[in-house]
């Protein structure tokens, strides 16, 4: 029996419908469609006002500027400062930037000064 290529063929006479997987490239730009329009939640946990601290603030601020500009929350917590959160994140080490949203959860932990490293810790580039 042959089959012509369309969305929906008949397999046999009176069975069901089935569908056939032709070209994927529409459903491949449609998901890298939403993967530029993700809203990202992140949260920047720091320690205290000291120079590191200050550094990974603006880093990571500059490098979701420039990479999610208008489709982030950033979060700041300062663990000296706010001890009233108990942090439901599980933070060993600071600064620490968690993206919370969209999954999987991700950890970056550092100055933030590798612009590489935080946009593959928030899935923005592929690892290599």
């Amino acid at each position: 029996m042959t089959y012509e290529r369309c969305s929906d063929m008949k397999r046999a006479k009176g069975t069901k419908k089935t569908k056939i997987i032709g070209d994927v490239t529409e459903e491949y730009e449609r998901a890298l469609e939403q993967k530029r329009t993700r809203h990202h939640v992140l949260r920047l946990y720091i320690a205290g006002n000291n120079l590191r601290s200050q550094m990974a603030v603006e880093n990571v601020k500059k490098i979701c500027e420039e990479n999610l500009k208008g489709r982030y929350d950033l979060e700041i917590i300062d663990i000296y400062q706010d001890r009233t959160k108990n942090p439901d994140d599980l933070v060993l080490a600071a600064p620490t930037l968690i993206k919370r949203l969209p999954l999987p959860l991700r950890r970056v932990i550092g100055d933030m000064t590798t612009r590489e490293k935080v946009l593959i810790g928030l899935d923005l580039v592929p690892k290599r």
